[in-house]
């Protein structure tokens, strides 16, 4: 499977907003200051998005079949039936 580029921004936006939604529920529920909550929550956002993007760039690097600007993910055929 073939993912491009941009799909591989969406998908880690994607995951930096859940992982910042979970931080701001856990971070609502202590007894923290509002703008505690809102600036741990953003930074929660942004490290997520910039690390998922950093694995996307080990993965790529470390595959044998690169190929221009698609990332290709082997998918099991057990796991395609």
């Amino acid at each position: 499977m073939y993912i491009s580029t941009r799909a591989i921004v969406v998908r880690n936006f994607a995951i930096a907003i859940v992982n910042g939604a979970i931080t701001l529920i856990i971070l609502l529920i202590a007894p923290l200051g509002l703008m505690a909550v809102i600036s741990n929550t953003f930074l929660v956002t942004v490290a997520s998005f910039f690390t998922a993007t950093l694995a996307d760039g080990v993965i790529r690097f470390l595959q044998p079949a690169r190929s221009g600007r698609c990332l290709y993910i082997r998918i099991p055929h057990i796991l395609l039936n």
